[in-house]
């Protein structure tokens, strides 16, 4: 079987809230660019258009954006607007709201519980939808999320966001937002190379209630938006050579086997990128190369930062 032939089927379904999905999605946050946000340059726009397409092409049916985005000359959702719309059905389309930047790109205050209407409506616009499957409140280091979480169930009451979802959030946050609406997912950095107690016992939590775990930066790991990290342990090198593959896909894989609730999304702007990516999906480690890299996780420390 050539790489080529993989589809995001390889990697199995889980489901969020009523919507199933494969476990192999999409992050939109680097489709803008050479590297996230301001960091990089411009990416093409029809290199990047067609690498949306491409993706649902490989049965990719989950894309992960954010109306923050943009780089200088490209918006993630103006995009997948454009290369999608109309949407073909099965699609799920998450989008997270809390942070801000403004037009110049430079990061703003984030949110206010009332500014978050504004948040929604504004994916919904990029978008083109009337309105959002999954809306994620992205945690801005607040202690408390009950207010900002309580005004997105109120715009889900009004049929604005199908599901709800968490983002950079512990434990005690989930409980938090679970005595005010449903939670059908979690977005937490989370990666081979990182290692937080408070992000084992969400990832263990989310197992145990059935709610979907979605790391961010799985393969980006300490290089987080600049793209994906080059400082692999040597437990990685090993197991990729065993393999003869790259050492992104074995983090993909180790990610994938945490558990049948935790999918991936991994970002590109690059064609061939997206098909070993989803390729990873089709990628079974031995009892032993787990436990050799689950070794490494366990020693890695916490990267600083979200």
């Amino acid at each position: 079987m050539t790489t080529e032939a993989i589809t995001a089927d390889a990697a199995g379904t889980w489901h969020i809230g009523d919507l199933t999905v494969r476990r192999v999605g999409f992050g939109a946050m680097r489709l803008t660019g050479s590297a996230a946000f301001h960091l990089g340059t411009s990416s093409d726009r029809d290199r990047s258009i067609a690498v949306l397409r491409r993706a649902i092409d490989l049965g990719v049916d989950h894309i992960d954006t954010a109306a923050f985005y943009f780089s200088a000359l490209r918006s993630a959702n103006e995009l997948i607007n454009s290369a999608l719309s109309p949407y073909p059905d099965g699609l799920l389309i998450a989008t997270k709201v809390g942070p801000f930047r403004d037009y110049r790109g430079e990061w703003g205050t984030s949110a206010r519980p009332e500014d978050l209407r504004g948040h929604v409506e504004e994916n919904l616009r990029q978008l083109g939808r009337d309105h959002l499957d999954l809306v994620y409140l992205r945690r801005m280091r607040q202690e408390s999320i009950a207010e900002h979480f309580g005004a997105l169930a109120e715009l889900r009451e009004e049929g604005l966001i199908r599901h709800l979802g968490l983002s950079a959030v512990e434990p005690r946050h989930l409980a938090e937002a679970q005595a005010i609406a449903p939670v059908v997912s979690v977005q937490n950095r989370y990666g081979l190379g990182d290692h937080d107690p408070a992000a084992e016992e969400t990832l263990r939590l989310c197992g145990e209630q059935g709610i979907a775990f979605v790391p961010f930066y799985a393969i980006a790991g300490d290089a987080g938006p600049e793209g994906a990290t080059t400082a692999h342990d040597d437990a990685v090198l090993a197991v990729a050579h065993a393999h003869d593959t790259t050492p992104a896909k074995i983090r993909l894989a180790w990610t994938l086997s945490r558990g049948p609730h935790v999918l991936a999304i991994p970002g590109t702007g690059n064609p061939d990128h997206l098909t070993e990516n989803v390729a990873a999906g089709a990628l079974r480690l031995t009892d032993e190369e787990l436990a050799r890299l689950n070794t490494a996780h366990r020693k890695a420390g916490r990267t600083p930062g979200d």
